[in-house]
């Protein structure tokens, strides 16, 4: 696992897309944290580095699913309103799982058995003040 800080947005989205840079079609980011920690933030970072315009990126809280396209698509996902296996059938999600994309997934504690082998976890905490975070990115392989 590694821990990184954040003491601002576009320091989150920095780190975001550092990680980006790694991640290729069928590899999923599972992103915890409560509400305002930044994981749509996160996901702006991800899509600048994967040279997608992060300016489309919004929460897909009522959508469910956003799709933002270029070389590569990454399929941004918001779990919170998902409370049981229907609910997340309903969603979509397992025919996203076919390796063709690459996935983010906020509010990922809703669905941890959904999640598959290959997924990289990201959790974000506040950190010393209301700006600064904590960011502890863990692989599937338990490093990162």
């Amino acid at each position: 696992m590694r821990t990184l800080y954040s003491h601002s947005e576009a320091e989150t989205q920095a780190i975001a897309t550092t990680l980006a840079k790694t991640l290729k079609p069928g590899d999923v980011v599972a992103l915890y944290g409560g509400l305002g920690m930044g994981k749509t933030a996160f996901v702006r970072g991800l899509a600048a580095g994967l040279t997608l315009d992060e300016e489309q990126v919004s929460s897909p809280t009522f959508a469910l699913v956003n799709e933002y396209r270029g070389a590569v698509v990454l399929c941004h996902f918001d779990m919170y309103r998902v409370d049981s296996e229907d609910d997340l059938y309903s969603t979509g999600f397992f025919d996203y799982l076919d390796g063709k994309n690459i996935l983010a997934i906020e509010w990922s504690e809703k669905i941890p058995d959904a999640l598959p082998g290959n997924t990289i976890s990201v959790r974000i905490s506040l950190g010393e003040d209301k700006d600064s975070r904590t960011i502890a990115i863990e692989s599937a392989e338990g490093k990162s």
